[in-house]
């Protein structure tokens, strides 16, 4: 009796080390170096960006590079306006088209966090032309409204027509409700790019909101980021302050393209901004990895933020050889934003935008803290490709590293158990660290003997290093034997208090090498030749 009382009591006290702040540390950065060796590339990006500039003849350019939350360098190319040849700063205005779309969902989220809202909502519930509205099979039910933010609704593709419907009126969008929306795919069955249904989304935004659109965005989403030079009127900006679009004719000379005014679909793409907002903006997301306890005093929720770059809708997945260098991308949709993973990196959030006279693109890596965008002055210019090759650069100076995990205080105790049994395999100190399944799964004499025959191969060891984690309840540490190195990986189990659920002894090739994880476990990200 008095032993299951213990064992209560031990178990008690491991939930309430579970339970306290380091339980569950976040991420973080190790290398003290990291900054400046980041910086160190940042001439070459400007290289880079001006290079693209001079190659794609745009008149004119900026780009920005963001790091934990700094703008850290703001790059400009060319003039703003080609009469009056007076050059882009990072104060000049551009229109964002389509990265316009992230916005749009930072406001519906908030909308869903203060329980305005719910994305599980009929669209019919905000716009009731769709309760009548004909859907492409029987089987098909109710559109929702995360339908509309993550291009799952099975509305046609609609970039060339949609690039000029930002002028359109409440009474014109009414009219097209009355008609219909023709369906190119069954919905919530694959992704289709819809502007129809983020400039549906303002609309639910107004009345959810009980205020127009743009008046909720100024006051609840860009004023409190500090955006104070960004707005959805082109005429608002002043000439000084205005960069202006322009098409590139067949015979290498430049036509003006004239603005788009604001109307109800500006909330699929009717943003300008400025090089200082958009660092803003990008901070603003990055800031919201990893997950933790500080105070979240965000316009909107860090959870939300990081709801938005989840991968809702996949798109494709790409693979094939560049220059003899093996690729491989999957990318799709999340919430007013596309996700994507790589060769390079596991999670990329990015968006374009295009209108007649404009490009633009913006890329960050939560997981590194780093962003870069660029806005340039040419139709469709998009720079989604020299923003992929300043990430290039940034890796080239060794500083773009992912946060690391430290090992929780479990992880530490778990190991000094498992080096016990490593040096002197003992029944009791297995059963203070195994869960029910682990005996098992493989008999103590099994292990006995798996333990033995490695030492026989690798000799004594002097040093069990320290828990790499791979989350808060799995991880890997290596032995330093004077014939090699064993790594030690090992899975706790959903268990109050967690034990151990599988372990396993491997001898390694080089002494930092990493075992593979159990089936099951999450893989990263990584391309082989």
């Amino acid at each position: 009796m008095r032993m299951a009382s213990k064992q209560i009591v031990v178990g008690m006290m491991l939930a309430v080390v579970l339970r306290a702040s380091d339980a569950y540390p976040p991420p973080r950065f190790n290398d003290p170096e990291r900054v400046q060796k980041l910086e160190s590339a940042l001439p070459e990006i400007d290289r880079i960006f001006e290079a693209y500039a001079r190659d794609k003849k745009i008149p004119g350019m900026v780009w920005g590079v963001v790091i934990d939350g700094r703008l850290e360098r703001v790059g400009t190319f060319g003039v703003r306006d080609l009469a009056s040849e007076e050059p882009v700063t990072a104060s000049t205005a551009f229109r964002i088209a389509s990265m316009t779309k992230s916005f749009t969902a930072l406001a519906i989220l908030k909308l869903r966090d203060e329980g305005k809202l719910s994305l599980e909502d009929p669209v019919s519930k905000w716009i009731p032309e769709f309760a009548q509205m004909e859907l492409p099979t029987r089987d098909t039910p109710p559109l929702r409204l995360r339908q509309l933010m993550s291009h799952s609704a099975g509305f046609p593709e609609d970039n060339p027509w949609g690039d000029q419907q930002l002028s359109a009126t409440d009474a014109q969008l009414d009219e097209w409700l009355k008609k219909g929306i023709p369906f190119s795919t069954p919905p919530s069955t694959r992704y289709e790019y819809s502007n129809y249904a983020f400039g549906l989304l303002g609309r639910v935004v107004t009345r959810a909101a009980h205020m127009p659109y743009e008046q909720y965005m100024r006051q609840e989403i860009l004023a409190k980021l500090g955006m104070t030079q960004t707005t959805y009127e082109f005429s608002s900006v002043p000439l000084a302050s205005r960069a202006i679009g322009y098409r590139l004719r067949p015979d290498g000379t430049y036509s003006e393209e004239p603005p788009l005014p604001h109307g109800v679909f500006g909330s699929m793409g009717g943003l300008l901004t400025t090089a200082n907002d958009m660092g803003r903006y990008v901070a603003f997301h990055l800031s919201a990895w990893p997950a933790r306890d500080d105070v979240d005093n965000g316009p909107v929720n860090r959870a939300s933020v990081r709801e938005m770059a989840h991968l809702w809708t996949p798109s494709q997945l790409k693979a094939g050889r560049v220059n003899g260098v093996l690729t491989a991308s999957e990318s799709g949709y999340g919430f007013g934003l596309r996700v994507s993973s790589d060769c390079r990196f596991e999670h990329i959030v990015a968006h374009g935008g295009g209108l007649p006279g404009f490009g633009s693109s913006m890329t960050w890596l939560p997981d590194y803290g780093v962003g870069l965008f660029a806005m340039a002055t040419l139709t469709y210019a998009g720079p989604a490709e020299p923003i992929s090759k300043a990430f290039d650069a940034l890796l080239r100076t060794g500083g773009l590293r992912k946060r690391e995990l430290p090992p929780t205080e479990l992880q530490t105790r778990m190991r000094e158990h498992i080096w016990n049994l490593w040096n002197h395999w003992d029944d009791a100190e297995v059963k203070k660290i195994a869960s029910m399944n682990l005996l098992l799964d493989a008999p103590a004499e099994q292990r006995q003997t798996e333990i033995r025959k490695l030492k026989e191969e690798v000799g004594e060891c002097s040093a069990a290093g320290p828990v790499m984690p791979e989350n808060w309840l799995r991880g890997q540490f290596n032995l330093s034997c004077t014939k090699g190195t064993v790594g030690v990986f090992f899975t706790m189990a959903p268990t109050m208090p967690p034990k151990v659920q599988h372990l396993a002894f491997q001898r390694l090739s080089e002494a930092a090498a990493r075992m593979e994880a159990p089936t099951g476990a999450a893989a990263g990200v990584s391309c082989s030749q």
